[in-house]
């Protein structure tokens, strides 16, 4: 099982994460098959991770944010 794949069973869900994270649905399932978070979370743009690490700590079922971000980074392709 993928990092992302866990974190988000660990809050219950693609519904639940796509409402902590305000995006839609459809946006954690292309986060699922391309297997990593958006490029806007490792440009500070966005705090997906944070998000998802506290609800999963809401729910007794704790990660850290920092291992989520390392385990789901984007795969780096030649250009």
């Amino acid at each position: 099982m993928s990092a992302l794949r866990e974190a988000i069973s660990k809050i219950d869900g693609v519904a639940n994460a796509a409402s902590i994270c305000g995006v839609s649905q459809r946006a954690i399932y292309k986060w699922l098959t391309a297997g990593a978070l958006p490029r806007t979370e490792y440009t500070g743009e966005t705090d997906y991770a944070v998000r998802l690490a506290a609800a999963a700590a809401e729910r007794g079922n704790p990660f850290e944010a920092a291992w989520l971000l390392a385990e789901s980074a984007p795969k780096r392709t030649a250009a």
